[in-house]
């Protein structure tokens, strides 16, 4: 009985803007001599971060079909989407309507136990995201991917003895891998083809302005204090989770999992935030960074009271507070305006660090009102007209051209 062919599929998926113009790439190899057997890249319109990773499955699976469509093989799939890998390895449940149509189609291809599959960084997936961001770069031009001008050509490891690439035989896998490659951009009869994108025009036009830096502000779980409505900012204590701050941390972290869309983690330096943003890492196979400059408010010697409290013991302080983004709360607080300065060179840093990523930040009510006072050229005043629901997740997305879109606000459907 002839051993199965090993082969390695590496595929990836991009949106810019998640959803927004879409495509993937994926890569063939053969991982006992090094050699990149096929690739595949195609821009697919309109879509999310999980439907292009699932497509670029399926590519690399129906590769693997037409290089070997008579010949047992083995396939280990590396991709560094955790959903579609913990998906297709019927670890996770497939709740999602766009979802299930594609992981049916990828399980299709090749027989299940011929398929393994792994997560991998993304730093591990470059040739992929490269085919994936040629092709997204080859729509946003009107064009369809071409593979004879792919910067990520089909690699053969030079060595003295094979200076250049062998050619093989006809027929044989890595001779023919080159019309492999280009079939597989080509479209198929019968096969959709991806819109073309033509320009807007007129008064709704916008500039090309890329993709932006979007960031998902998920406040972090309750503490002890929040039901009693409670100062709790970065000058007291720093209580941890409760119960209900957990449940509320893995309820968000399932719905980013399902959605698909986070690419970054960063939290405030504060246990409760540290504690919801580990939830979600684990669930979505990231790492957290931490970011001073999101840490909460303080409150001076109003932390750990309630508002009620502080109006008996330090009313005229509360008072100015209240009326003034200048006035700090008792006891060497931080002023609205020294949070804002603060607040908003911490968004400058990370726009600068995740331009056209779609960035998770765990952070405060106050970090969040802020952004989203920011984004809207609102008064300070209007931080006092927010409401900003423990565990609920606000969206702002932030152009090349400095303007900021506030997507969404205060948002729990998670939660229920």
């Amino acid at each position: 009985m002839t051993a199965p062919r090993q082969l390695v599929v590496e595929a990836d998926g991009g949106s810019r803007g998640n959803p927004g113009p879409a495509g993937y790439g994926a890569v063939v190899i053969d991982p006992a001599e090094a050699v990149t057997l096929a690739e595949t890249a195609e821009y697919i319109g309109f879509a999310s971060n999980n439907v292009a990773e699932y497509k670029g499955l399926i590519a690399g699976l129906e590769a693997v079909k037409e290089l070997f469509p008579d010949t047992p093989v083995q396939v280990r799939v590396r991709m560094d989407s955790k959903l579609v890998v913990e998906q297709m390895s019927g670890r996770w449940k497939i709740k999602h309507p766009d979802m299930k149509p594609l992981a049916a189609e990828a399980a299709r291809i090749l027989p299940a136990s011929a398929v393994t599959y792994e997560w991998i960084p993304r730093e591990s997936n470059k040739h992929a995201d490269r085919l994936a961001n040629e092709a997204m770069d080859a729509g946003r031009r009107g064009e369809r991917w071409d593979p004879a001008s792919s910067a990520a050509g089909l690699e053969r490891p030079r060595t003295p003895a094979h200076p250049e690439p062998p050619s093989g035989p006809p027929g044989d896998a890595v001779a023919g891998a080159a019309k492999v490659r280009a079939a597989m951009a080509a479209a198929r009869p019968g096969a959709a083809r991806p819109p073309v994108v033509t320009p807007q025009v007129g008064w709704a036009s916008a500039p090309d302005l890329g993709a932006p830096a979007t960031f998902l502000l998920l406040r972090h779980g309750e503490t002890a204090l929040t039901p009693e409505k409670r100062f709790s900012g970065s000058g007291g204590g720093d209580p941890e989770l409760s119960s209900t701050g957990r449940h509320q941390a893995s309820c968000a972290a399932e719905a980013f999992a399902a959605q698909g869309t986070v690419q970054e983690i960063v939290s405030s330096p504060l246990r409760r935030c540290r504690e919801t943003a580990a939830v979600v890492a684990d669930s979505l196979g990231l790492e957290v960074r931490v970011e001073e400059g999101l840490r909460e408010t303080d409150f001076g010697a109003w932390e750990g009271l309630t508002f009620a409290e502080v109006r008996e013991r330090y009313g005229p302080d509360l008072t100015a507070w209240l009326a003034s983004a200048d006035a700090a709360p008792t006891g060497g607080g931080e002023s609205f305006a020294e949070v804002a300065e603060r607040v908003s060179a911490a968004r400058d840093r990370l726009i600068s660090r995740y331009t056209g990523r779609t960035v998770l930040l765990v952070t405060h009510v106050t970090p969040i009102k802020t952004l989203v006072r920011l984004a809207l050229g609102a008064p300070p005043e209007s931080l006092f007209r927010m409401e900003l629901l423990p565990a609920s997740v606000s969206t702002v997305a932030y152009y090349a051209d400095g303007n900021a879109s506030l997507r969404l606000l205060n948002d729990t459907s998670h939660l229920r």
